[in-house]
């Protein structure tokens, strides 16, 4: 088969198009035909070799895929071959085919798009958990969500409009904002033109926000920081800026702010249900109509790179898919 491989950490560049030996099911395993596999931010730095996760080499990134499965281990129950799935892949997604572990399986409806697939879970999961699970997101309350350009970023907005919450988007360009008013924002906020803080009071009457959905870390976070309410709640999602901010303890105390880090994958070691759960009210909302992917861009397989870079370089809006096949 054929699968972007990456024999030594480094640039994207290290990331090659080669042949490899198909993989084969092995006990509690089932091989997918892989038909999208979605980018993430993680794949860049796992190239690189500074993610937290660090595959054996040589190894293919790639974390949420779609396809069918096409071969089943011993002892695979609740599965046939040719069934459409969802996979959480820890690695191994930028491929043709992959063999995970059966519990890491998602059955799918046969109407929904490949791409829409690969582009669920964990940008769907992350925001719903944090926001639902561990922020406690409540009708009429101020929701913030800073990179709401992004595809995690969006999906926080559409989230949080669809849980009752009055969202203020943060992003950096125009168009991007825009597509956050088409998935719920209320109000838009663009942090190069605009003082962040004094337009987050004005937005709130000087009341301040009660969440804030942060994926982008830096002064974006230190501005949104200075804008909460009393007994706000801030996420921390992730450090697309490259800035992690530092918080004074004594700051959270003054206005008994809760600061609560946030990593989805976490809950599949400690938690799995909570993950389980969400997937289904997710699936549910979709089928309803209530949420959709936003996918700005795709590419073939021996493009991953070029995908990767559209993420990276913050140069796409959404989602970014890679399709693999003719049939994807």
């Amino acid at each position: 088969m054929k699968a972007m491989i990456v024999r030594e950490n480094g640039p994207l560049s290290n990331l090659q198009l080669e042949e490899v030996d198909d993989p084969v099911a092995g006990p509690g395993q089932v091989v997918i035909d892989i038909k999208a596999c979605s980018v993430n931010f993680a794949d860049s730095l796992m190239v690189e070799g500074t993610y937290q996760v660090k595959p054996p080499k040589p190894f293919s990134p790639g974390l949420e895929v779609s396809g069918y499965v096409a071969e089943l281990g011993d002892g695979v129950a609740g599965f046939k071959v040719g069934d459409k799935v969802q996979a959480l892949t820890n690695w191994g997604g930028f491929a043709e085919k992959i063999a995970v572990p059966v519990d890491a399986l998602l059955k799918v409806p046969e109407e929904m798009p490949h791409a829409d697939v690969a582009s669920f879970v964990v940008a769907y999961g992350t925001s719903h958990v944090a926001l639902d699970y561990r922020a406690r997101l409540k009708p009429g309350e101020w929701l913030v969500v800073t990179g709401a350009g992004g595809g995690v970023g969006l999906t926080a907005v559409e989230i949080g409009h669809l849980m009752g919450a009055r969202v203020i988007a943060l992003a950096g360009d125009d168009d991007k904002l825009e597509v956050a008013r088409s998935k719920g924002a209320e109000f838009t906020v663009n942090y190069k033109d605009e003082d962040v803080r004094e337009r987050l009071r004005e937005i709130t009457d000087g009341q301040g926000v009660n969440v804030v959905y942060d994926a982008v870390g830096g002064d974006i976070f230190q501005a949104c920081f200075r804008a909460m309410a009393p007994e706000g709640r801030i996420l921390v999602i992730g450090f697309a800026s490259g800035n992690i901010p530092q918080v004074p303890a004594n700051h959270l105390l003054v206005k008994n702010i809760e600061l609560i880090g946030f990593y989805w994958g976490a809950y599949k070691e400690f938690k799995n249900q909570i993950l389980v759960d969400s997937a289904k009210q997710l699936l549910g909302w979709y089928q309803e109509g209530k949420i959709k992917p936003h996918i700005s861009k795709t590419f073939p397989l021996e493009q991953t790179v070029d995908a990767i870079r559209a993420l990276r370089d913050r140069k796409s809006s959404g989602k970014v898919v890679v399709l693999i096949g003719d049939d994807a």
